[in-house]
């Protein structure tokens, strides 16, 4: 077998280019034996490696990798983009992708199984204030978060709920002295949310301990949306019974733990894991991640990817930023599914605008980033 890799690898080393054809799209699994050596080959060489439809041992309609793979440099695929090409962990294997048009439009589904929104997209959703609009009309969201030992994730999710269009923002919790030391246009009360005043959504979670916040948050009629600490305590029995909206927006590890799965499973099948959950708890659910994805809990609407994530979000607090933002657009009159994709956009090019970054930087540059969002698109 070494006499055999070595040979590939001389073959390889004099190409400029080395092109992916061993599966199509209906492969399953990873590569067999007898085509491992030649991606390896294709890996440790300098040439470009061009992948037909998509690299070979990849799951063309989940994104799984269950296996080794190709990892292409480019990816020309035909007709539509595959799920696979959008999803991580395949995804990361696709390198750039060039869709070319054979004809197929219309033999394609209705529906897509999985979209992507792009920057006209985003714009189209974002709430745009009229001139009768006060700060009640626009919305009032309410923040539930922080502690005594985690003060800043109130203060980073306020950061990201005052500039998610929403017209004010409510915080209740122990970190009001933090609040308002940076944002003091916030209302801020010590009270149960129960007693805080009228809001047109709930967020709850960031850095909270214990505390009547996520019980108050289920029991009222507005949208809620649930992250964090407020997920490890979260029955999906009261989630179901709610009438009103509700958004769940874990991470990988938090997902698994919803789902009594490990992480790494989750982690290997995203696009299964975030319907999965939506079933479940009848929420729609924002998957956090290097592919993050919003799935509604029917299997008629289409699981939207996030196309804008990076890296740098990898940072303590983002999600606090993320979870604030996506309810104050809850609150401005959004749906639950597009609350969670168009926060997740804004979220992810205003990282791209701010890196290096930590995570005050990420709201921040959401301005920037609202505004990039409505030129480019105007």
């Amino acid at each position: 077998m070494l006499e055999v890799q070595d040979e590939l690898n001389r073959a390889h080393a004099a190409a400029n280019y080395d092109v992916d054809g061993i599966t199509g799209i209906g492969g399953r699994g990873g590569l067999r034996p007898d085509a491992i050596p030649l991606a390896r080959a294709a890996r440790g060489s300098g040439a470009v490696v061009v992948a037909v439809d998509l690299p070979s041992g990849v799951a063309a309609d989940t994104g799984e990798v269950r296996g080794e793979a190709v990892r292409a440099d480019v990816t020309v695929t035909f007709g539509a983009h595959k799920p696979g090409q959008l999803i991580d962990p395949a995804a990361e294997l696709t390198g750039v992708v060039r869709l070319v048009d054979i004809g197929l439009g219309p033999h394609l589904p209705s529906s897509p199984a999985v979209e992507a929104l792009q920057h006209a997209d985003v714009a189209r959703l974002l709430p745009v204030p009229g001139g009768e609009s006060d700060k009640y009309r626009r919305g009032v969201v309410g923040v539930v978060a922080g502690s005594a030992k985690y003060p800043g994730a109130a203060v980073l999710a306020v950061a990201g709920a005052l500039r998610g269009g929403a017209g004010a923002v409510r915080y209740v919790g122990p970190g009001g002295d933090a609040v308002l030391a940076r944002h003091p246009e916030t209302l801020v009360s010590d009270g149960p949310p129960a007693k805080a005043g009228r809001v047109q959504a709930w967020a709850v979670g960031p850095g909270l301990s214990g505390g009547p916040g996520l019980d108050d948050a289920l029991a009222s009629d507005v949208p809620v949306v649930i992250d964090a600490d407020a997920l490890h305590a979260l029955d999906a029995a009261a989630v179901r019974a709610r009438t009103a909206p509700t958004l769940l927006t874990p991470h990988a590890g938090e997902a698994a733990a919803l789902l009594g799965a490990e992480r790494a499973e989750v982690e290997a099948g995203r696009l299964d894991a975030v319907r999965e959950l939506a079933a479940r708890y009848g929420a729609t659910v924002l998957l956090k991640g290097s592919t993050t994805l919003v799935a509604d809990p029917g299997r008629g609407t289409p699981v939207r990817v996030n196309a804008t994530g990076t890296g740098w979000l990898a940072t303590a607090g983002s999600g606090d930023v993320l979870t604030g933002l996506t309810g104050s657009l809850l609150a401005a009159g959004l749906a639950p599914r597009d609350a969670g994709s168009v926060g997740a956009y804004l979220h992810g090019l205003a990282a791209r605008l701010a890196a290096p970054l930590a995570a005050h930087d990420v709201a921040d540059h959401v301005p920037a980033a609202w505004r990039d969002v409505c030129e480019v698109s105007a």
